[in-house]
């Protein structure tokens, strides 16, 4: 009986069987979990038809099954392909390395089948699926076929987080989702909470968990660090005690695959379950802390967490509780589980990995992926127009410029208005047809071409960038209007990876005049605006890639200034669609916005240098909470300055804009730490991004400070806390870098006077004619 339903794609993997290859689905549904087996499928990758018979005998020689079919389709190079066919991948695989070694074109060689078998189909994410029932087994449907579906999945999760010593010994594993929490934990039964389960020995614990997510049966598995850590820690401790790990749906095993020169970093899956790591989701949704520690998140997101942040203590507090009080191990344990699953909640992650993937294709669990995701949209059109996709380049290919950066005009204002263009790069693929298809065409038949640059040309009609992100344009308009943030940001992130996808040598569309043209003209554009702004009476100050800074000389009211700013986006739209009508006869696609009304404003020099600075600057804006300080590439948003030198700043530049004197609190502030009196304000905290045994030539002082550290630590018989990176925070001392826990030294305060108080000092005391070294050896004179 054939059954037609709707789902999410879980996962998708190939098997073999009796010689030949399937694709194995595992589809969420409103039913629960549905398998899905493909009818047999071949992998193939192209050549040129030309190739054709010395290919043939290459590959009869060496007994490489396979099968020719010549198509109706053409390299970039418009030279003719086929498509050579094979059962399994392991014989693709042989026959790309043979006419690899004889130096024969293979095109397309490295897209998976999982990958082709979709796209092709225009399946991103959900799916409607058609199969033949097995026996009354609703579970599983053979030789399915799919189609495309907007099918909106609601997943079972299921938060893991494991407690063990120091060695990686197994204390407890907790299990929790809005319906069920559990720890397991090794040891006698005695009085506790029900939620809390005994169990004999690690063994025993690994036993246990396999049927418990079995019962549970989730859809995907969160947690923080959960792959690279938990996952990684359970496969060692299973295979130690010879527990097999079927933790997929059916009883599958999980899988895990080393990741390419990352030493301790892999991937791990599973039949029918997805596994999503925090902090990898959180990044990909471009979220941005200083340091991804469980603790941190949850109390910059949440405003609670664990009591303590300290690796060292929490270890031997682990270690001490399950000695001697597991039933507090076993909450600390279950609040681990319920911080990551309060975090997705509130985040809302899991909503933009499903829209990110019913968009583009790319697996709920793939991290990073935007080529990918490219392909996956680009290709199958490309191929219905007759095109297949051309190689990355060996070299990596030619670098593109960068965005567009104005020098800057350096001084103290009163009101600059800030103007962006809206998705700049992306408006300007739709105004100017750039698109990998269309420079082919467009080379082509240049007569009626639309110029680029570096000698590219575009086709006015062939292409399908410009309406693949007019579409998606349009959605991201009505996500904001439905106030959907997580489709919202999906959409940016992908439309904005477009132009770095294009640029990138990674990328079988790779070509710098594709790139080129993109940047480049985001320069004329920038620098035309520039001008059309100064010849209505305003002095452009800076500009930065879509960004332009313009100073309006004199005294405006908010009002005032705000109706200025959006006078000049109208008029500036207009000009651009008048000027790229009459010029190169094309419908604009540019915007600009009236973004920001500075009322204060710094552009600083670079330091040691009157010339203006790039990238950096601090203003004092007015928003419905009050006036708010904005600093762009200044201390206070730099990670690795202390707190003297972010509140120093902010202290300083809230004055300084308030029109104050900063005599006395300059003086003061530097007397205060000569006096110890902010000694906790002087710790730097930095991540160690190496193990320390990798840090030989150059040695920095936080790597120093955690040297330092774990020979105490040895000393003490504690255990080592940052031979394989990990953060540090320490102080500057008389004697060098220090650890904070174990600060044996005089602090070094005239360092900090010189290193952090000086430097923000001088970027902002010449523009209100005063001078760092005057006023402190007026001090000096007065002790």
């Amino acid at each position: 009986m054939n059954v037609s339903l709707e789902g999410f794609i879980l996962t998708a993997h190939t098997i073999e069987r009796h010689g030949k290859t399937f694709i194995e689905f595992w589809f969420m549904t409103e039913n629960g979990a549905i398998q899905g087996i493909s009818t047999a499928q071949q992998v193939l990758f192209f050549i040129e038809q030309k190739d054709h018979a010395q290919v043939s005998n290459l590959l009869q020689q060496s007994g490489i099954e396979h099968n020719y079919k010549p198509l109706q389709l053409k390299t970039f190079a418009h030279q003719a392909v086929g498509a050579v066919y094979f059962d399994k991948n392991s014989l693709l695989f042989k026959a790309r390395a043979l006419l690899q070694q004889h130096q024969i074109s293979c095109f397309e060689d490295d897209i998976r089948l999982t990958e082709r078998y979709l796209m092709e189909r225009f399946v991103y994410g959900s799916a409607l699926f058609t199969g033949k029932q097995e026996r009354s087994r609703v579970t599983r449907l053979a030789d399915i076929q799919c189609k495309p579906s907007q099918y909106v999945p609601q997943f079972k999760l299921l938060s893991i987080d494991l407690e063990c010593s120091a060695k990686g010994e197994l204390f407890s594993i907790g299990l929790a989702n809005d319906n069920y929490k559990c720890v397991l934990m090794i040891g006698q039964s005695q009085q506790a909470p029900e939620w809390i389960h005994w169990v004999e020995n690690e063994k025993a614990l690994l036993q246990q968990f396999v049927l418990l997510v079995s019962q549970i049966d989730p859809d995907v598995i969160i947690g923080w660090n959960v792959v690279n850590f938990d996952f990684r820690l359970l496969i060692k401790r299973a295979a130690l005690h010879r527990v097999k790990l079927l933790l997929g749906r059916n009883s599958q095993p999980l899988f895990w695959r080393d990741a390419r020169n990352e030493v301790n970093q892999g991937f791990a899956s599973m039949p029918g379950r997805i596994i999503v790591d925090g902090i990898d989701a959180l990044k990909t949704a471009t979220y941005q802390f200083d340091s991804f520690s469980l603790e941190n998140v949850a109390q910059t997101l949440l405003k609670k967490g664990k009591k303590t942040e300290d690796v060292d203590d929490r270890l031997a507090e682990i270690e001490q509780n399950f000695q001697h009080n597991k039933v507090k191990l076993a909450e600390y344990n279950l609040q681990d589980c319920q911080l990551v699953l309060d975090i997705f909640e509130h985040t809302k992650v899991l909503d933009f990995l499903t829209l990110r993937s019913q968009l583009t294709g790319l697996e709920l669990d793939r991290m990073g992926g935007s080529v990918a995701a490219f392909v996956n949209l680009y290709l199958p059109k490309l191929h219905r127009a007759g095109y297949i996709a051309p190689n990355r380049p060996k070299d990596g290919g030619l670098a593109s410029p960068g965005g567009y950066v104005m020098s800057s005009k350096p001084g103290l204002y009163k009101n600059v208005l800030v103007l962006d263009f809206k998705s700049l790069y992306p408006s300007i693929m739709r105004t100017f047809k750039i698109d990998p298809l269309g420079l082919v065409e467009g080379l082509a038949k240049p007569d009626d071409a639309i110029e680029g640059y570096r000698g590219a040309k575009f086709s006015r009609d062939k292409h399908f960038l410009p309406a693949i992100i007019t579409s998606l344009w349009k959605q991201r308009d009505e996500a904001k209007r439905n106030q959907d943030a997580a489709r919202s940001q999906a959409i940016k992130i992908l439309m904005n990876s477009f132009y770095g996808v294009l640029g990138s040598g990674g990328c079988p569309f790779y070509d710098t005049r594709l790139a080129s043209s993109i940047t480049m003209r985001g320069h004329d554009i920038m620098q035309t605006t520039a001008t059309w702004i100064e010849a209505a009476g305003y002095q452009v100050i800076y500009g930065d890639t879509d960004s332009t800074f313009v100073w309006l000389q004199g005294e405006y009211s908010t009002e005032q200034a705000n109706q200025v700013g959006q006078s000049l986006a109208t008029d500036i739209n207009q000009k651009w669609q008048d000027y790229i009508q009459e010029n190169h006869q094309l419908e604009c696609e540019l915007e600009i916005e009236f973004e920001t009304h500075f009322s204060q404003f710094l552009m600083p020099t670079i330091r040691g240098s009157e010339l203006g600075s790039k990238k950096r600057y601090a203003g004092l804006k007015t928003t419905k909470n009050g006036e708010e300080l904005v600093f762009k590439g200044l201390e206070t948003v730099r990670s690795d300055w202390t707190a003297l030198a972010k509140g120093f700043q902010l202290k300083l530049y809230q004055m300084v804009f308030a029109g104050k004197n900063v005599h006395e609190y300059l003086l003061q502030t530097i007397e205060d730490t000569r006096a110890g009196l902010l000694d906790e304000q002087l710790v730097y905290r930095k991540r160690i991004r190496r193990r320390l045994d990798q840090y030989v030539k150059n040695v920095p002082p936080h790597v120093k400070a955690a040297r330092l550290a774990d020979q105490q630590n040895m000393a003490l018989g504690k255990p080592l806390k940052y031979q394989h990176k990990g953060w540090i925070s320490y102080v500057l001392t008389v004697n060098g870098p220090e650890p904070v826990e174990y600060l044996n030294s005089q602090i070094d305060y005239e360092q900090y006077v010189e290193k952090q108080i000086k430097p923000i000092a001088e970027g902002i005391l010449p523009f209100i004619g005063l001078s760092f070294e005057d006023m402190t050896s007026q001090q000096m004179g007065l002790f």
